[in-house]
């Protein structure tokens, strides 16, 4: 795919978005605010995806492991 293309298929989805969002109707100072607020909640739930989801799946995991009655040992038991 060459750059024409994509920036004519990027372009393409910015619009459908502005449609689906009714944001063409908005006026410049209204869009500015929009689009930071809804870029702003994006990185939020990033960012609290990275940090929190790998801590649940690992709990979980644990979970799991436990209840199959592969326990985990604690690290006094290896040291001896």
């Amino acid at each position: 795919m060459d750059i024409k293309n994509m920036k004519n298929y990027l372009y393409w989805l910015f619009c459908q978005f502005e449609l689906i969002t009714c944001s063409y109707l908005m006026e410049p100072w209204e869009k500015v605010l929009f689009y930071t607020f809804n870029i702003t909640m994006l990185f939020m739930v990033l960012y609290t995806a990275y940090i929190y989801v790998p801590t649940h799946i690992s709990m979980a995991f644990q979970f799991c492991l436990h209840l199959f009655g592969n326990q985990h040992e604690n690290a006094v038991s290896i040291v001896k």
